[in-house]
């Protein structure tokens, strides 16, 4: 393996009563290898907080792992440690290997505890409700806030950040905003919309409320979406291409690979009538204003000037 590829993580798994292996929080992680002094230490440390908890009917207990980051995932704390990666901005999202991933992170009943089995959280209820432990979501994935705080970044609704997101210093998410694992923001930006899975964001963009940007999972599309720096999205927008520096997407419009876009600039063809694209040749480009014609209809793509948008320095301080 390449020292370059390797990441370590020093944490606790709990595991089921069934020996279902839930998750894995890693305090300690890094690229590289880690000093086997450090190591042993962080495991002392961390011995103190292990041991068993009859009320999930869970065990606590100590972790070391070194992973290559470009083959497949092989176990449930290998997963973890990846998100976990990510989260702490120590790799971007698309930069290691998520393969299995899924075969790998069980459905968990996540509680205001910790993690369970769905099927404990349902045999032990009665006993969960007398100690005041709640069931807030069955899913794969756990909320970023349970594992990481990002630093100088504002999440109004955690249960809509998955871990796995990369969120960049300078960032806010709203309520309705989204952020998908193995996706999120390279620098300060506004997330009132949905960054699905793959989707990185640039410097300074904004995406609007109700925006949408469609990521690798469910389409079976194979081109990772990207936008570029001083972008907007608008509201209820929604985009399946790349957008560059300084786009602007209007409000309401859907842009797919497949949407033919009249190009505004060109010369008029022999016809008279502007020549017509379709929206995967414009994925990527600098400064363009996608807008739909309110008189004819048609997707429209204009060349523009200047910033795209400016976000509130105070906001994103």
């Amino acid at each position: 393996m390449s020292t370059a590829r390797i990441a370590w993580g020093t944490g606790l798994t709990t595991t089921a009563d069934d020996g279902t292996i839930l998750d894995a929080w890693f305090p300690e992680l890094g690229l590289g290898t880690q000093d086997p002094e450090d190591a042993d230490a962080a495991v002392d440390s961390l011995t103190a907080q292990s041991g068993a908890d009859p009320r999930r009917a869970v065990t606590v207990q100590p972790v070391q792992l070194v992973i290559d980051l470009d083959s497949p995932v092989s176990s449930t704390a290998d997963a973890y440690l990846r998100l976990q990666l990510l989260s702490r901005l120590l790799v971007r999202p698309n930069e290691l290997s998520l393969d299995d991933i899924f075969g790998h992170l069980p459905t968990v009943a996540w509680t205001n505890a910790g993690p369970m089995l769905p099927a404990d959280a349902d045999r032990l209820q009665p006993a969960l409700r007398r100690e005041g432990i709640q069931v807030q979501g069955l899913d794969k994935f756990p909320r970023l806030t349970d594992y990481v705080q990002p630093a100088g970044v504002r999440i109004a609704d955690a249960s809509r950040v998955r871990l796995g997101a990369h969120l960049a210093p300078g960032t806010t998410v709203m309520h309705e905003g989204f952020v998908n694992f193995n996706a999120g923001t390279l620098g300060a930006s506004m997330v009132e919309g949905r960054i699905s899975q793959g989707v990185v964001v640039g410097d300074g963009s904004d995406i609007g409320g109700g925006a949408s940007i469609m990521g690798t999972l469910s389409g079976g599309g194979q081109h990772r979406v990207s936008i570029g720096a001083r972008t907007l999205l608008g509201a209820n927008a929604g985009i399946g291409i790349s957008l560059g520096d300084d786009c602007i997407v209007e409000a309401g419009l859907y842009v797919t690979a497949g949407t033919k876009v009249v190009l505004v600039d060109a010369a008029p063809t022999a016809d008279g009538s502007r020549p017509t694209v379709k929206a995967a040749e414009l994925s990527g480009r600098n400064g363009l204003l996608f807008r739909r014609n309110s008189v004819t209809g048609a997707v429209e793509a204009k060349s523009r000037a200047g910033v795209g948008v400016t976000l509130n320095e105070a906001l994103h301080a």
